[in-house]
């Protein structure tokens, strides 16, 4: 696989030199790309600094985090997750619900503009962003959810409200 950079910054999640594979022939099973935080739309989640490893083209439901374009500036990419399956697209929000650029000023997102699901941070330290849905269930329940951190660390996201 030959890889390519794509380049131009981003405040809204995916900073500069994205890099994809791009699968020789045309031919590939799982196109995997690294991207780079820039912001603090995803904290604290996502750090700005922090290194993804995205799966372009992978199934996507919702809580998951995303790689997608900018509907409105299209060579703009976004790291956002992915709330709701709309009939005109997916609704992302920023994790960081003080910061603006995500579908409460620019409404849903096609799915042709949503590229894939990060399933790692690979840096500063890795922690799994894309757990099974059936470990995200057991995490979720008792006794395992009253774990302090347990399911942080395998992905499961719990929103935090602006008021606390």
């Amino acid at each position: 696989m030959a890889l390519k950079r794509q380049q131009g910054g981003d405040p809204y999640g995916a900073g500069p030199g994205v890099l994809e594979e791009e699968p020789e022939g045309g031919r590939g099973l799982a196109p995997l790309g690294v991207v780079d935080v820039a912001g603090p739309s995803m904290l604290p989640t996502l750090r700005d600094g922090d290194r993804l490893l995205v799966r372009y083209g992978a199934p996507l439901r919702p809580g998951a985090v995303v790689v997608a374009r900018h509907p409105l500036r299209q060579n703009l990419l976004l790291v956002k997750r992915a709330v709701e399956r709309r009939r005109d697209g997916w609704w992302l929000l920023s994790d960081n619900s003080f910061v603006e650029g995500d579908s409460r000023d620019f409404g849903a997102v096609p799915d042709e503009l949503v590229l894939g699901r990060v399933l790692l941070r690979l840096r500063p330290n890795p922690v799994w962003l894309a757990p099974a849905c059936w470990l995200e269930r057991l995490l979720r329940r008792r006794p395992l959810g009253r774990v302090p951190g347990l399911a942080a660390r395998f992905g499961v996201f719990t929103r935090v409200s602006p008021e606390m």
